[in-house]
């Protein structure tokens, strides 16, 4: 998925506030121009979604009232290239759309699409539906643990077949890559030399003393650490599979701890637990959340006064 298809996304988001927005407004919040946004308007348009353009001095955009989303229908890839292309966007208004986004996919591809997200890094383009589906699947053999076979094209053009235990997938160097078991010992593939994969019957365990998470040579960004408050069981299974280690700390709180190359979608996570919570580290995360929460509630109050006015 494209930035600009990322933008008319958040822009659906931001009008779905409620209100009129104008044209100056929206064009700030999703950093383009005022003629980007009327065409973006445009094709939310074409879409058939009911988009008002309101003229006069303290005219503007907003949405027919009454207008909700439907249920998303979307297929595995396109719901990952949803994500990814938010993730490209570093506004308060693209984050809420993804965290809705992933509050209404499958349980099941939520987690793999959690993973990935946690792994990849702001700058990463939106990989190719082939590279995506190959994503996917090995996506889906690291939560459930099972071997895969892949057909891999090494540098120098040799094809071969591997028996690979994924351990997890993450993006670097502005690549995708899978790392875990695979001859031996510990290997990293580039996910764009793979050109199929097969999960095969069995499963595997990750070694004492090896993190279930991708290791590669180069050391991870952030070292993250929260306490949430509930049973270890409960938050555990609120995370993707494979993502965190969560240990308890005192009779009712929990410390979970990940490592992760970038932070904006923590949040997103966070507020998915449905439970209280306190960031120990980094420091960074408390401030990106501080700025996510300021702007949740910025842009509550500014659809409360657009529902008002209307």
């Amino acid at each position: 998925m494209t930035r600009p298809t990322a933008r008319v996304l958040a822009l659906l988001e931001i009008l779905q506030g409620g209100g009129t927005h104008t044209a100056g407004e929206l064009a700030e919040r999703l950093g383009v121009d005022e003629r980007t946004v009327r065409r973006y308007a445009e094709h939310l348009v074409d879409l058939e979604v009911p988009v008002v353009a309101v003229r006069g001095r303290y005219g503007g955009y907003r949405l027919m009232p009454g207008f909700r989303m439907p249920p998303l229908m979307l297929t595995d890839e396109e719901a990952l290239a949803v994500l990814l292309g938010l993730a490209t966007i570093d506004q308060a208004a693209a984050e809420a759309a993804s965290a809705k986004v992933r509050r209404v996919l499958p349980t099941a591809l939520a987690a793999r699409l959690g993973e990935i997200l946690a792994n990849s890094e702001p700058a990463r383009k939106t990989p190719e539906a082939s590279e995506a589906a190959t994503m996917l699947r090995l996506a889906e053999a690291t939560q459930q643990r099972r071997p895969a076979v892949i057909g891999y094209v090494d540098r120098n053009g040799r094809r071969t077949e591997r028996t690979v235990h994924p351990y997890g997938l993450i993006a670097r160097r502005g690549h995708w890559y899978v790392t875990g078991a695979a001859g031996g010992g510990m290997r990293t593939f580039r996910l764009d030399r793979i050109d199929h994969v097969r999960l095969v019957a069995g499963t595997f365990t990750v070694p004492a003393g090896v993190t279930a998470e991708p290791t590669m040579d180069v050391p991870w960004r952030y070292q993250v650490g929260v306490r949430v408050r509930g049973a270890a069981d409960d938050v555990r299974g609120r995370l993707p599979r494979g993502l965190a280690t969560v240990e308890p700390e005192g009779a009712e709180w929990v410390r979970v701890r990940l490592r992760a190359e970038r932070l904006d979608w923590l949040p997103g996570v966070l507020v998915g637990l449905g439970m209280p919570f306190e960031i120990a580290e980094p420091a960074e995360l408390r401030e990106l959340w501080a700025d996510r929460l300021a702007g949740w509630v910025a842009q509550r109050d500014h659809g409360l006064r657009g529902q008002a006015e209307s």
